[in-house]
């Protein structure tokens, strides 16, 4: 029930969301759909008023004189008239109403379908967003690596040609430079689109992004390790499943309607004359009443059909309903347990990091003081290099876990 609001609260990533909720084409698409599913509620609605409609012609007509045996003059006759009729049709066995509550029960469905985008592209939007962050931690530890491999590059050719070590040593180094820089370029050209599909999200052209930094970030971090299940109804695609599940419900209703008579009653009159100047006249003034009463006997079983499969609709419909219902369960339990763990994951992976600094600092003493080859310094360089790229990925996959479960949850559209 938490706004995303109050669960993303980096105030650029906030502005991001906002424009995305305004711009975003697949949010747009959806707000037609609304728009479209309530015209055709408020057409449901006006199913219980009479259709009322006029018309008012002019006829100038003659007859055949051959069709006559070629015998008499040409005759022309001329007709004015305004006609004015009515039907309305009684809702006896709630067909009427079945309709109108199976297209309002339609309506919800799609307002839950924008919903349902709307969380979306919130969720999508914020783990993009948190993962160009974690892109960015990982560039610069790579810039600093890379800064920090040169140098242990120059000292490198320094102790080789002082004597101290061999060719081998240099090459090594400066093979790691390749690499740390190599790796560099991915990671930009993983920024580069990643800042590409944030611009699609804010139906946007391709720009740089503005954003923070992985550091400023202040995700919740207390998650319940359990929820009623009554908050999956927070889900729109839940709320949907069920609507449609009543939609289906209504509209079989209808369906079983079809079986029973139908009372019309109807009325039409106006005026009418062959001369104009007698047009207007009590005597031009026409009427009559029609109160009808159809009953189908046989019509090639089209209406049992359409019974049967409308009740095969209904079952369809509850059988989503559950399936809906069982994943929504499934996804919060799932996102609940990578949650949980991911902190004790992200202590481990630091710990992992600073052991490694510390095999880094110490193998260059020892490197440093003759006792071990420099193998050992690049093992343990290439290792502390992996595991800071590590922490940042950890650290990021700890704030998407945390968003599936916000969304599986039900939030976002809040």
């Amino acid at each position: 029930n938490v706004s995303w609001r109050n669960i993303f609260t980096d105030a650029t990533l906030q502005g991001h969301i906002n424009k995305a909720l305004s711009n975003n084409l697949d949010v747009r698409v959806a707000m037609q759909n609304v728009a479209s599913a309530q015209a055709y509620l408020k057409q449901s609605k006006a199913a219980f008023i009479p259709t009322l409609a006029a018309q008012a012609n002019y006829t100038r007509a003659t007859s055949s004189i051959n069709a006559m045996g070629g015998m008499g003059e040409r005759t022309y006759n001329n007709l004015w008239d305004i006609t004015g009729a009515a039907s309305w049709e009684a809702d006896i066995w709630g067909k009427l109403s079945a309709q109108r509550r199976a297209s309002y029960a339609s309506y919800l469905a799609t307002v839950e379908a924008q919903k349902a985008v709307q969380s979306e592209v919130v969720a999508t939007l914020a783990t993009a967003y948190y993962q160009l962050l974690m892109l960015d931690e990982q560039k610069k530890v790579l810039e600093q690596t890379i800064d920090f491999r040169q140098k242990s590059l120059e000292t490198t050719k320094s102790l080789k040609e002082a004597g101290s070590t061999t060719e081998v040593a240099t090459k090594q180094i400066e093979a790691l430079v390749y690499n740390a820089q190599a790796q560099l370029v991915t990671v930009g050209n993983s920024i580069w689109a990643l800042e590409n599909t944030i611009c699609v999200l804010l139906g946007e052209e391709p720009h740089a992004i503005e954003r923070s930094t992985l550091a400023e970030q202040n995700f919740p971090t207390e998650f319940k390790q359990g929820y009623a299940a009554k908050l999956l109804q927070n889900r729109p695609d839940v709320a949907r499943a069920e609507l449609n599940l009543r939609n289906a419900f209504e509209l079989t209703n209808v369906a079983r309607a079809a079986f029973y008579p139908t009372l019309t009653l109807s009325a039409r009159g106006g005026i009418s004359s062959t001369e104009l100047d007698t047009w207007i006249s009590a005597k031009s003034i026409f009427a009559n009443f029609v109160a009808g009463l159809a009953q189908p006997i046989l019509n090639r079983r089209q209406i049992r059909t359409q019974y049967e499969v409308q009740q095969i609709a209904q079952e369809t419909a509850l059988l989503n309903f559950k399936k809906a219902v069982l994943s929504a369960g499934k996804e919060v339990s799932d996102a609940m347990q990578n949650f949980s763990t991911q902190t004790e994951f992200i202590e481990l992976k630091t710990k992992e990091m600073k052991a490694y600094q510390e095999a880094t600092d110490y193998s260059k003493q020892l490197f440093d003081s003759g006792m071990v080859n420099y193998l050992e310094v690049i093992t343990a360089e290439v290792n502390r290099l992996n595991a800071e790229l590590s922490v940042a990925n950890a650290q990021f996959t700890r704030m998407q876990y945390g968003i599936t479960l916000y969304k599986a949850l039900g939030g976002g559209w809040r």
